[in-house]
């Protein structure tokens, strides 16, 4: 089967011919239909710090996918034959401390699909039955690939009610991007957005962002200041900019809630006195989703009609045409946002 792989630790991926993998009793082959390039693919791709922390290659990356089971173990008993799936990422143990106590996401042995474990850049990826969720037959391929990183901003942005109040976003990625949206179909009263790009700020708008910010040329703070004089009831950080994380702190009003979720490089100092203990800030570390309790928000907006994920995927093409993919999301004046490949190159140009 064609699979893109981590050959060596160096820059750069390569596509290979490797065999189809094997499947225990209790595993699931999946034939993959779409996969979506993360911002953890690129980091593999270049093999900067982040990516070279983890992986040992050779390995097979990409963990945002759907496909079809075409093969089952002996002792499976949820997934059947011709089931249309995507997977969590994140693979706990289910043995450990913490995913006894209820927090399978936050598992101390996790493993990552793609990073730790054979990927899901390939024709057929196999995996236990625990990790695979059952999407609607009639779900997008497109968005139900991307359901995986959807999940982290739908888990940012609900960890707690946010229906009539501000929302403020620090990041205007595909994950910042998500988080617009699940805001709106949530009711928040205004969604703000800070970003970087003009092209991603657009989508933004697209996605029901009432105002968007570029940080580089407007200051975040006055704005939403302007917009929410008390400050913002919710801030949520997708970006990892330490700049960012320090705004954000100072848009949030007294007792607002912040979510970190954007990874940064070092290191961030921020006033912890007056942003956090005199505001009396309560601050949400999100990793991961909430198995599976963010999945069952996410399709149940979804088949609600509420929630639109689809001015997201920028870019549809065939599998081959990866190098393509990873090159318009690594152009310094990037003008994607979540790019789509397609093992079928008939899928391409089909109607969402």
């Amino acid at each position: 089967m064609r699979a893109l792989v981590k050959a060596q630790p160096e820059p750069g991926l390569e596509m290979q011919d490797v065999p189809i993998p094997e499947i225990g009793p209790r595993d699931v082959l999946v034939k993959v239909r779409a996969c979506s390039i993360c911002g953890t693919d690129l980091h593999l791709y270049k093999w900067d710090q982040a990516g070279s922390e983890r992986l040992r290659p050779p390995l097979i990356i990409g963990h945002e996918f759907c496909g079809y089971a075409v093969r089952v173990g002996s002792e499976v008993a949820g997934i059947r034959e011709g089931d249309f799936v995507s997977a969590d990422s994140h693979l706990p143990d289910w043995t450990c401390r913490v995913c006894r106590l209820g927090l399978p996401h936050l598992c101390s042995h996790v493993q990552i699909l793609g990073v730790d474990r054979p990927g899901a850049f390939a024709e057929y990826v196999a995996l236990p039955e625990t990790s695979l969720w059952v999407n609607d037959p009639e779900l997008d391929p497109a968005l139900a690939s991307i359901q995986d990183p959807m999940g982290n901003a739908v888990y940012a942005t609900l960890a707690e009610p946010v229906a009539g109040r501000s929302v403020v976003i620090f990041g205007d990625g595909p994950t910042g991007l998500g988080a617009v949206a699940v805001a709106r179909a949530a009711g928040a009263s205004v969604v703000v957005l800070v970003g970087l790009s003009d092209y991603l700020l657009d989508i933004g708008r697209q996605l029901g962002a009432a105002v968007t910010v570029h940080a580089a040329r407007q200051d975040p703070v006055a704005e939403v200041r302007q917009l929410c004089p008390d400050g913002a009831d919710v801030v949520l950080e997708m970006s990892g900019a330490a700049a960012a994380v320090r705004q954000g702190l100072e848009c949030l009003r007294y007792g607002g809630r912040f979510s970190a979720f954007g990874l940064a490089n070092g290191p961030v100092p921020v006033d912890l006195t007056n942003q956090v203990i005199f505001k009396g800030a309560r601050i949400l570390g999100i990793t991961g989703r909430l198995l599976w309790e963010t999945w069952y928000q996410m399709a149940g907006l979804l088949r609600a009609g509420n929630l639109d994920f689809g001015p997201i995927v920028t870019h549809r093409l065939p599998f081959d045409q990866w190098q393509h993919g990873f090159d318009l999301l690594l152009a310094p004046d990037r003008r994607a946002a979540k790019i789509v490949l397609f093992m079928d190159e008939d899928d391409v140009g089909m109607d969402p």
